[in-house]
């Protein structure tokens, strides 16, 4: 409460007619804000790591690398750079500033845009889930790797070992009287796929065979990590990312100093970087570069919009997004030296070529390539221990998709202990179909543009202090829509094909990617129907007041409203 003299010459001053001129009374007022107290960073620095350690994940260390070389090498480089400036960059400030201002979540930041809309939130959530199973899977890969690396001859190396078959061929870079055939199975391959994977004991998705217990273990301690990573929101992660943003560009600089001085580094180098300038030619590399840079800064899954919402109102989330998303996109062109000085070393010591090596992208880069290339190296169960605890830190900075999408529910319905049973139930999910489901999430991208890019100039005005200019206005309203439509229309025309090494999924589980996909997509038009049949009126009252915003009360400088509750 505070206690306020009031001027007598003021409007509103209440003076006491019967008391002596030119004396008053107190107003005793309490301030009341209408919206619960909004989180913030502690430091300007825990915003900026979160957002980089989001933005850099695993597809910056393995799915770049595999991209730029099978799409012209250093010619990639050019329709990259033009899909981030034209298409990326403007979506990734736009999600900043949005969250910034509005300070919500990916569900009730619609009532401030178009209400109609808020089912894109609901499939924002959905998908963050979904993208949530899939990293924690990868981690707990990882975690089974990292575990088997504390030992003085790593188990991927021998193949003594039970899992192993007559094919595996033994083979160290002191072994020069071994020859690698056509035929030849690295011992890496077959721990990857006979011992984690165990992949042989099961003829196919009809049978699936038992739960392996050692990668459900290792699948309950990343969710029991990422829980206790986030269960106080963003004073828990913001402490957090200091570690896990950091530490893997610590691991990137040893690991590339280390592969550099390998015999053969040279190779892969060359072959990363060597243009062909036919390749820009071809429509699939353009569209690879454009999946590429979007998938990679990850506009439109919300979690942008959920870090920004703590910043302050006059933060300069443009500046912001210019130096995270610059520091993105030469993450991933430094892991691709990374990555290729090793495959030039493994192609030296096979006697192949580097294209033969690096023919599999994914998670067989990490697991099987790179995995053998590294106990290969001297000191080979300290750089294992370092890279496989890189691979986790990567990913579970990404996997605060799942703490935007528990904090989003939270504000939403007030789920205080969501965050704990979440994490049990979702042991029952070991991978899901992520491809048609990140298709979906450019649709949702393509309604946030085109919901009011004039008011949303204005508004940064207000926040900023200067509007948008008019490359980010051209782009907002065109480019990136086309930009976003393009990726669409090329995932539903050219469907990918799932594959596992020599295993070809069946059709059913294309089938069960596009419902995946539909599971989150359909909460847009049902939150439509239902807003419309909930909402009172007429249906033309009711139209107009679904695509009206509501007045923000938690928006610009004033967001606290004085309520006069006692007067003396």
């Amino acid at each position: 409460q505070e206690d306020h003299r009031l001027n007598p010459n003021s409007a509103g001053a209440g003076t006491d007619r019967g008391s002596t001129p030119g004396a008053f009374r107190t107003l005793v007022v309490q301030q009341t804000s209408l919206d619960p107290p909004r989180e913030t960073w502690s430091k300007k620095m825990d915003f900026l790591l979160s957002v980089i350690g989001y933005a850099v994940d695993l597809g910056n260390v393995w799915r770049f690398p595999y991209v730029c070389y099978q799409n012209g090498g250093g010619a990639f480089l050019l329709p990259y750079l033009l899909m981030a400036v034209f298409g990326g960059v403007p979506l990734f400030y736009m999600e900043l500033a949005l969250g910034q201002f509005h300070r919500s979540g990916c569900i009730s930041i619609w009532k401030h845009i178009c209400p109609i809309f808020k089912g894109i939130g609901f499939a924002i959530c959905i998908i963050a889930l979904y993208i949530a199973f899939y990293y924690n899977t990868i981690m707990a890969w990882a975690l089974y790797y990292l575990l088997s690396s504390f030992r003085a001859t790593l188990p991927w190396t021998t193949c003594n070992n039970k899992w192993n078959t007559p094919n595996c061929t033994h083979y160290l870079s002191t072994d020069f009287n071994v020859s690698w055939t056509d035929n030849s199975i690295s011992p890496a391959e077959e721990f990857y796929i006979r011992q984690v994977l165990q992949v042989h004991l099961s003829p196919g998705l009809h049978q699936l065979g038992w739960v392996s217990w050692q990668l459900a273990l290792c699948l309950l301690f990343i969710f029991t990590v990422v829980y206790f990573s986030i269960w106080k929101g963003v004073k828990t992660s913001g402490k957090v990312v200091w570690v896990t943003a950091t530490f893997p560009y610590l691991v990137l600089l040893i690991l590339l100093i280390r592969g550099a001085t390998l015999p053969g580094a040279w190779r892969g180098v060359v072959f990363y970087l060597k243009p062909d300038w036919r390749k820009l030619l071809t429509t699939s590399v353009w569209l690879d570069a454009a999946a590429q840079i979007f998938f990679s800064l990850g506009p439109g899954f919300g979690v942008l919009l959920a870090f920004a919402s703590y910043n302050p109102f006059h933060n300069n989330c443009y500046k912001d997004a210019l130096v995270t998303s610059s520091v993105n996109c030469l993450t991933s062109f430094l892991s691709g030296f990374v990555i290729f000085t090793v495959l030039g070393y493994m192609a030296e010591m096979r006697q192949q070529g580097v294209e033969t090596v690096a023919k599999d992208a994914g998670p067989s880069l990490l697991f099987i390539i790179y995995a053998e290339a590294i106990a290969n190296m001297p000191a080979a169960t300290f750089f294992s221990i370092i890279f496989f605890l890189m691979i986790i830190m990567l990913g579970l900075d990404s996997t605060v998709s799942l703490s935007c999408f528990l904090e989003t529910l939270a504000n939403e319905f007030s789920l205080n202990e969501f965050v704990f049973s979440l994490c049990l139930l979702s042991l029952l999910f070991l991978n899901l179909v992520k491809c048609i489901v990140n298709s979906t999430m450019c649709t949702k991208s393509v309604c946030k543009i085109r919901a009011g890019t004039t008011r949303f100039c204005n508004d940064v005005q207000l926040m900023l202090g200067f509007a948008p200019g008019v490359f980010w206005r051209v782009c907002w309203v065109a480019i990136c829509p086309c930009f976003l439509l393009f990726i669409i229309g090329s995932f539903l025309a050219f469907p990918p094909e799932v594959r596992l090494f020599d295993y070809l999924y069946p059709f059913w589980t294309t089938v069960l990617g596009y419902c995946i996909g539909v599971s989150s997509f359909i909460c847009v038009p049902s939150y439509m129907v239902y807003h419309l049949v909930t909402t009172k009126g007429t249906f033309k009252q009711r139209l107009l007041k679904s695509i009206t915003p509501e007045a923000s009360g938690s928006s610009g400088p004033q967001r606290d409203t004085i309520v006069i509750t006692n007067a003396v």
